[in-house]
């Protein structure tokens, strides 16, 4: 990471979490962002479902909610983009203060609620991102809608032609009552309704699009079994594993770290990438898995993609080091594939 870029990620440090993050947006919007190639090295191509991606380090939505940057945040190394969370209609989410940093614990807390313009400018941020890249679209429901369901097939309606990939947020913690479509009658209802939009959507002119399934790391027993076959069953493409916990590790030290909402960053890495080897153990091969929490360096990308992801996200760790950390992911996933003799990213996946 350069020093200008170092230098910059301090000052946002000084500023309000919130005002820190629209700042970096705008900064990026205007193309004042860093640059690095994401297909830098070949070792790092690989497939999601049919997608070809430069590398697998992707971005977590929440970062750009209402797809204002996608091709500066791909400028900045990224291999994919995913933006959101989008619901059909604005909501402004809860009250401020609702993101607080805790800088000793390299964790986030965010009860942010789905704050979003609505699909109709998600869609328009989408349209005019030209082509290149691979970007796709977090869906939600808006927080008071009487047919939560029907507002995620309302996002993909919208947005279909427009979006690479989807995936169907149903773990945030930040929306009463959103996790309880994770289980049960209700998930059989969620993506049978999603399974019967997307065949017709997929018999029109924009052809299919893969659809994957965002789960929170808060699971009981049980759930990633029910989960997986519930997937299978639906025809969905894969898991995003995990969303941000309910859980407060008794390491926690950070002033903030009895906010309520959901926990992020470092603290959230071991319990996701063990969650994560138990979903590549059931699904055997027969999902995609996208591993996100915690990741902050090539190291941890490299333990996910050994616990079984195809690809990674990451978000929180940019909150401490800045857009330009993608590119020494890059550099520092690609040495490590090296240095145990594998001959690509997909050769590593569930490896370890």
């Amino acid at each position: 990471m350069s020093r200008l870029h170092d230098l910059g990620a301090r000052a946002l440090r000084a500023l309000d979490p919130e005002t820190a993050h629209e700042v970096t947006l705008a900064a990026l919007r205007a193309g004042l962002g860093p640059r690095a190639p994401a297909d830098a090295d070949p070792i790092l191509v690989t497939d999601l479902a049919g997608l070809r991606l430069a590398n697998p380090i992707g971005l977590a939505p929440g970062f750009d909610k209402n797809a204002a940057a996608p091709r500066a945040l791909l400028r900045a190394g990224f291999g994919f983009v995913e933006c959101g969370t989008v619901t059909p209609r604005p909501q402004p989410g809860n009250p401020r203060p609702r993101l607080f940093r805790l800088p000793a614990d390299r964790a986030v807390i965010n009860r942010m609620g789905f704050n979003n313009q609505g699909l109709e400018a998600f869609a328009a941020g989408l349209a005019a991102r030209g082509t290149g890249g691979v970007v796709g679209a977090n869906v939600g429901a808006n927080k008071d809608s009487p047919d939560r369901a029907g507002d995620y097939v309302t996002g993909l309606r919208r947005l279909w032609p427009l979006a690479d990939y989807f995936t169907l947020n149903v773990s945030s913690p930040n929306t009463p009552g959103l996790r309880d479509l994770q289980a049960g009658a209700a998930l059989a209802g969620l993506l049978g309704a999603v399974a019967e939009a997307r065949r017709a959507l997929a018999a029109g002119p924009a052809g299919d699009r893969p659809v994957f399934l965002k789960v929170a790391p808060d699971l009981g027993p049980g759930d990633v079994g029910d989960i997986v076959e519930a997937a299978l069953a639906f025809g969905l493409d894969g898991l995003v594993v995990a969303n941000t916990t309910i859980a407060r590790p008794a390491s926690l030290t950070g002033a903030r770290r009895g906010e309520a909402g959901g926990l992020s960053g470092a603290p959230l890495f071991g319990p996701s990438t063990a969650l994560l080897r138990e979903f590549h153990a059931a699904a055997a091969g027969r999902l995609v898995l996208i591993g996100v929490g915690g990741i902050a360096s090539g190291r941890d990308a490299y333990a996910k993609i050994r616990a079984g992801a195809d690809a990674v996200q990451l978000y929180t760790a940019l909150a401490f080091e800045g857009p330009g950390l993608v590119a020494l992911l890059q550099r520092e996933l690609a040495s490590l594939l090296r240095a145990d003799g594998f001959a690509s990213a997909r050769d590593a996946v569930g490896a370890g």
